[in-house]
C-alpha cells in the first residue's frame, strides 16, 4: 500500500485533485467488487488517502462542473441540504437500519431485538466541552461506527468525526472505511462542512481545516468515462 497525500484550497479543489490523482498509477489499484456495493463491478481506488482541506467553507462548497463538458454534476445542494438532515437529526425511515444522525444525535443499542437509547448526545457533548474551554483535549470524538457493524450488509462509510480546537478554529478529521469519489465525496464533505459551522456558531469559535483520510475512496467503473470528461482526457 502506498500512501497519497493531497493539499487543497477548497473543497471543489479537493474533488477535483483526487480525481486527478486517481488515475495515476502510484498508490491507486483496480479490483472487482467480491462483497459490497455494486458486486462484480470494477472499482479503481487509492491505496490509502488523506486529503487536507484548508479553507472548505469557501464557496461553493460542490464542484462546479462546465456546460461545454456535456455531464451532469456530481451533487447539488438541494441534495446536501437532505443529507445535512441524515447528519444532525435521528429520523429513520421504516428501511432504514441506521443514520449517521441517530449515531451522532442520538446513539441507540439493541439488545434481544429492542433498541434502546444511550442518553446522550455526542455533537452536543462536544460543544459542551469546548464552550466549556477545555480546549487541550483528544476525548472531543463522535463515533459512527460500532461493533455490530461487521454483520450487516450496507455498514456505514463515515465512521468517526474526530476534533480539534486550536487557535480558535475549530477543525475536522474524518474517517471513511469506504468512499464514492464521483458523488459521495462532494456530497458528504459540503454537508459536513455545515455540520461544523453550525458547531463553530453554538462553541463561538472560527471555521477551521477538514482532513479526510479514507482506505477506500474510489470510483465506481460507471463513473471512469464520466471523471474522464471532467479531466477533458475524452
Amino acid at each position: 500500500m502506498k500512501p497519497i497525500y493531497i493539499e487543497a484550497r477548497d473543497l471543489p479543489d479537493a474533488w477535483f485533485q483526487c480525481i486527478y490523482k486517481i488515475f495515476e498509477d502510484e498508490g491507486v489499484h483496480e479490483y472487482v467488487v467480491e462483497k459490497g456495493s455494486f458486486e462484480g463491478n470494477k472499482r479503481r481506488e487509492f491505496d490509502v488517502v488523506m486529503v487536507h482541506i484548508r479553507h472548505p467553507h469557501t464557496r461553493p462548497l460542490i464542484p462546479d462542473i462546465p456546460s461545454e463538458l456535456g455531464i451532469p454534476s456530481p451533487t447539488s445542494m438541494e441534495y446536501v441540504e437532505e443529507y445535512l438532515q441524515y447528519l444532525m437529526t435521528d429520523k429513520k425511515a421504516e428501511n432504514e437500519l441506521y443514520t449517521y444522525g441517530e449515531r451522532l444525535i442520538n446513539p441507540k443499542v439493541r439488545v434481544n431485538g429492542k433498541e434502546f437509547a444511550l442518553g446522550v448526545n455526542p455533537m452536543m457533548e462536544v460543544i459542551r466541552i469546548y464552550k466549556d474551554r477545555q480546549y487541550g483535549t483528544n476525548q472531543a470524538i463522535m463515533e459512527v461506527g460500532m461493533p455490530q457493524d461487521i454483520i450487516i450488509d450496507d455498514p456505514p462509510c463515515l465512521r468517526l468525526i474526530d476534533t480539534r480546537l486550536m487557535d480558535n478554529r475549530l477543525h475536522f478529521v474524518l474517517y471513511f472505511r469506504s468512499w464514492d469519489l464521483w458523488a459521495g465525496f462532494p456530497s458528504n464533505l459540503a454537508a459536513i462542512q455545515l455540520m461544523k459551522e453550525y458547531m463553530c456558531h453554538e462553541i463561538g469559535v472560527e471555521d477551521g481545516t477538514i482532513t479526510a483520510i479514507s482506505k477506500g475512496l474510489h470510483l465506481y467503473e460507471y463513473s471512469f468515462g464520466l471523471a474522464l470528461k471532467r479531466l477533458r482526457r475524452e
